[in-house]
Parts: C-alpha cells; structure tokens; sequence
C-alpha cells in the first residue's frame, strides 16, 4: 500500500452561540475548520483535521511512501521542515497528515484506532468546556446545564480579565455541577489563554481562591514561560496546566524540567504521534496528560492506551459541518466506536456547500492576542 495522494478542504463550525476567551470572541459562532484526506492506492483514506499550512511541502515527505509506518513518517515530515523549523501553523499540518495516516493503519488492520494503540477500555473520562467568555449568566448555566445532562461532573471556564465576573461564573457553574452530582463536589477549572504577567496570575487565583476550589488554572503566562509557571505554580494551590500551544517534544522539556507545569496538555491538531511522544515524557517525570481541542477524536483514541491520562476535554456537541464521529457521549466519558479507523468521516458535498459560510480569516477573535494584553492596572469587561 502506497499514500498516492491528499485533498485538503475547509469547513465550516457553526456552534450557534458567540464563542471566545480573553483574547477575543467570535461573535457570530462560525469557525474555519480545515481538513485534510489522505488518499492510497488501496483505496484507503484517512482523515487528519488540521492546518493546510505548507502542505505540499510536508506531503513530500510521505508521498509514494507505506502509510503503516506512521511514526518513522512522522519524523520524516520534521525532517522536511528542518530549515524553516516546523513550529507553528507547519506542525499542525505535520498533525493533521500524522492523524490521516493512523487512521489509514487502523482501517489496513481492521481495528478501531484505540485497540490498535494497546489501548483497553473506549470511555475515555471527559470535562466540560464552553468556550463561554461571551455568554451572559443565563446562556452560561443553560448550557453547562446540557454538559451535566451527559454526566460531565468537570468544568473549564473562559476567564482572566475580572476577577469578581470569573469568581460569579465559576460559582453558578460550581452550583450546576452540584446540583446534577447530588451534591459531589465539581471540578472547576480557569483559562485565561496567556493573559497575565506572573504577578496579576498570583494576584488574580489567589483572589478567586479565598471562596473557590479551582483543580487548575489554565495558560497563566505566556506558553513558553517555564520560570514564570513555576511562578504561579509555587504562588497558587490549584495545579498549573499549560503546554496545547506547543509546538514539538523539545518546547514541553524546559517547562518540565522546571517544575513549571502540573498538567501537561497537547492540542488535538498537533497529532497523535506528538500526543504519545509528550505523554511518555510526562510519564517519566509522574505527570498527568490531559488533550485539548474542538474536536479531538485522535487523541481520545491515543489516551486509551497512555498510563497517564487524567481526563480530556469535550467542548462541541455537534461536529463541523460534513464531518461526522462514531464516538458519543454518556456518562461523563467519550465513548469511542468498534468500528476500524479513527471513526471520523468527511461529506465533501456537505463541506462545498457549506462554502458561502466561512468567515473571513481576516476578522477577529480569539486567534488575535489583544495589544494590551499582559498590561493592564484594571479589570476589562467582555
């Protein structure tokens, strides 16, 4: 078997409801999402989502090549990236094609991705996360309210630039999660998504924990602060969780080495290879993983088969338009599909006609870091 080939698409998510963080909204809930199908000339595909950045030069590196030997291609794709480096919107290629081809393994093997990983059980633990920066108080509990229906029993906020609005949202969310847990204590998390300096991060969580339990505070600092983490970590009672924005093995070791991060985290768009290459490291210094992402069916499948997994994030109920998942929703776990492959399924018909919807790449949100970002003396408002 031979990889032949790759189509790259974009569609389109509507999450019906202004989605952000501090950085910026989305006030109209429409998000690109690109795609990208890799083609073989046994009729196997394989579906990666990820960037496009750069593509033909990365597919270079794979093409006419056996799509089974996914790690050592993996390596191959960084290697084709040496001069310019991979880091960036290139590694999300490099993911997206890395997904694409575990896919195309499984389905060659006849298995579900997650068995084919060594993995044993398919409920993968999950936690709540709305994206919520932009919802009013009541859209906020509604829709954690329709979290803790599926039996998540875990929240992570959007937050960081007041810290009585973050305390107020946090508490009616604390109380939905209650309520649903007959009365079990939640799991309460912040992102803030890099906002702060080291001091307003101890300032601002130590505030919030006079009243609240928080199990983590997400991004305090700019990613690839290791000392300031360590900052806020020896600063803080709730763990530190940082590292979905980084971009390969070698940018997670400073942060682990300095004590900086208490939960390591990886995006769903950086691959699975990347995935269990972080988690082994992890591992070895007792950490705990935790994957991020819209939709991060890969590295559910990858967490079945890693010691260290503590929970992963479920943030949309409904997949981008024409893209499907075998994998549901009960009980406060993913629960994967039987079915051979990732379990991820594109309509390219659905995704042409969705077309006329893409929002501008050029328009704002939460991709766009404010100017004054990090330096502010007073609380913002959303």
């Amino acid at each position: 078997m031979r990889i032949t080939g790759y189509r790259a698409l974009t569609t389109v998510q509507d999450w019906g409801r202004p989605i952000g963080d501090a950085n910026g909204v989305y006030a109209d809930g429409l998000v690109r999402v690109p795609v990208l199908v890799v083609e073989t000339d046994a009729g196997l595909t394989g579906v990666g989502l990820g960037s496009h950045v750069q593509v033909e030069t990365v597919f270079a590196a794979i093409e006419g090549e056996d799509p089974r030997g996914v790690t050592a291609l993996y390596d191959r794709m960084l290697r084709h990236t040496f001069k310019a480096g991979h880091a960036g919107a290139v590694f999300g290629t490099i993911g997206a094609l890395d997904t694409a081809l575990w896919d195309i393994k499984a389905q060659a093997a006849g298995e579900p991705l997650w068995r084919l990983l060594g993995g044993r059980d398919r409920r993968v633990p999950a936690y709540a996360s709305g994206l919520d920066f932009g919802l009013d108080d009541e859209q906020l509990v509604a829709l954690y309210q329709t979290y803790a229906d599926l039996g998540l029993r875990a929240a992570k906020l959007k937050g960081g630039l007041d810290v009585d609005r973050d305390r107020h949202r946090l508490t009616l969310v604390r109380d939905v999660l209650t309520e649903a847990g007959g009365g079990a204590r939640p799991g309460l998390m912040l992102d803030v998504n890099e906002t702060w300096t080291r001091k307003q991060a101890v300032r601002h969580v130590s505030e919030l924990e006079r009243t609240l339990d928080l199990t983590w505070i997400e991004e305090p600092v700019r990613r690839w602060d290791a000392q300031g983490h360590a900052t806020v970590s020896r600063g803080v009672r709730a763990s530190v969780a940082t590292g979905e924005n980084l971009t390969g093995l070698e940018q997670h070791r400073p942060l682990i080495a300095a004590g900086a991060v208490d939960i390591v985290q990886t995006a769903a768009v950086w691959g699975i290879t990347h995935f269990l290459r972080v988690s082994a490291l992890a591992h070895a210094h007792d950490l705990p993983v935790s994957p991020i992402g819209t939709t991060p069916v890969g590295l559910l499948h990858a967490a079945t088969s890693v010691p260290n997994h503590l929970v992963s994030e479920l943030q949309d109920l409904r997949p981008p338009l024409g893209v499907t998942v075998d994998h549901h929703v009960e009980d406060g776990s993913f629960v994967l599909s039987d079915q051979p492959g990732l379990g991820v399924h594109v309509d390219e018909a659905v995704i042409a006609a969705a077309g006329h919807r893409l929002p501008d790449p050029r328009s704002g949100g939460a991709h766009i870091r404010p100017e004054r970002a990090g330096r502010r003396l007073h609380p913002v408002g959303p």
